[in-house]
């Protein structure tokens, strides 16, 4: 197992990438923004099964909820139509809060369950909402498992 590292800023100081694994997001249920949950093996010897598929139920759900419409999404729509959408220059959009909240959760998890084990997850709003990025880093002074191996089956999702 990689060296434990304990935040963000000295895991990406003092290790190296070794590959990046990506889940796919999951059509089966429309054009609704979710994430297959589906385990990669890349990360069999990284994290427990259970705790990456907490992860993606919860940013599944978060992404149900910025998508659900309600009167809230009607009255921005209608206050957005009234005033040439100029509103939202000075107000921030319901989906845009979600949007916040998955940042500050996808954060908080990095920092307590993804770093100590020599993983990142990258916002899925960085690469435009099409997968859920998962950096795997080793320790620069360990040199252990060789990246070529791992690097054949995580890096097609383009």
């Amino acid at each position: 197992m990689a060296t434990e590292f304990h935040n963000l800023q000295e895991l990406r100081h003092s290790a190296s990438l070794v590959t990046k694994v990506f889940i796919q997001r999951d059509y089966s249920e429309g054009t609704v923004c979710r994430f297959q949950t589906k385990f990669p093996s890349e990360l069999d010897s990284r994290i427990e099964r259970t705790l990456l598929e907490e992860t993606v139920k919860t940013l599944n759900s978060y992404y149900a909820e910025a998508e659900k419409i309600g009167g809230q999404s009607y009255l921005e729509g209608c206050l957005a139509c009234a005033t040439a959408y100029i509103i939202f220059l000075c107000m921030e959009t319901r989906y845009e809060k979600v949007l916040r909240k998955i940042s500050g959760y996808i954060q908080e998890q990095n920092e307590k369950i993804y770093a100590p084990r020599g993983l990142l997850i990258t916002d899925p709003i960085e690469r435009g909402m099409r997968v859920l990025e998962i950096s795997l880093f080793e320790d620069r002074g360990s040199g252990g498992s060789s990246p070529s191996s791992s690097m054949s089956s995580g890096s097609s999702a383009r």
